[in-house]
């Protein structure tokens, strides 16, 4: 008997190990892979027609991603739109070789750190994953400019604001202090005159953006992608 329970013990520990079990729900498979398929049609659609190179490149989440009308909101500045649907810093960081460092954009705007914070992240580890972020970047191009976008003030996540404010003040500070970094407000100039975010800049989730917020958001970034061109 004993040695039937050894037996099947070892057969247990071969299923868990085994890397089809993800697929039966016995081991949750490692985040990454939720965004493998999402990271593959950017690749495929790279091959069908590759994106020029010397853009202005747009990673992140979500935010990012639904932005549509991107290319029209920054007419006379090429751009590339990889966002990809409730991504995370360490996510940005893991496919940086893979959706930022093949295009040598001449310029990275960078949205993550909304789902951290949701997530129950502390605002050190997501500038902890964005300075890794950073150097990535750095190895290859050590010169091109990266913004970071701050986390927005959203209506669903207002419970949340003064985390989201301790790491957007970090990751300005951080920004501040080194070469060729900027930081773009987009919290501030979402709130309303009470204080509180403003309705009409959300979707019906109160999550995401309006046509009209993503206006306000590309009055407010193209200022600092001017200004780093120029510079560069």
């Amino acid at each position: 008997m004993a040695e039937r329970r050894s037996w099947l013990a070892m057969v247990g520990l071969l299923v868990v190990a085994w890397p089809g079990s993800a697929a039966l729900g016995l081991v949750p498979p490692p985040a990454e892979f939720k965004w493998e398929p999402e990271i593959r049609k950017f690749e495929e659609a790279d091959r069908v027609s590759p994106p020029p190179k010397g853009a202005v490149l747009f990673v992140g989440s979500s935010s990012f991603r639904l932005w549509k009308t991107l290319a029209e909101d920054f007419a006379g500045i090429p751009v590339i739109n990889r966002g990809f649907g409730g991504s995370e810093m360490e996510y940005v960081v893991r496919y940086a070789d893979r959706i930022i460092l093949p295009y040598e954009p001449r310029v990275v705007l960078v949205y993550a750190g909304d789902n951290d914070i949701a997530k129950g992240k502390e605002p050190e580890r997501v500038l902890g994953e964005y300075r890794a972020l950073v150097g990535k970047i750095r190895e290859k191009m050590p010169d091109v400019p990266i913004g970071y976008v701050s986390v927005k003030a959203s209506i669903k996540r207002w419970p949340l604001a003064d985390k989201i404010r301790a790491l957007n003040a970090a990751i300005a500070a951080y920004s501040a202090g080194e070469k060729g970094l900027f930081f773009v407000d987009v919290f501030a100039p979402m709130l309303g005159a009470d204080g509180m975010p403003r309705k009409e800049l959300f979707v019906a989730d109160g999550l995401h953006l309006t046509h009209e917020g993503y206006l306000l958001w590309a009055s407010l970034i193209r200022p600092h992608i001017e200004a780093a061109v120029t510079v560069r």
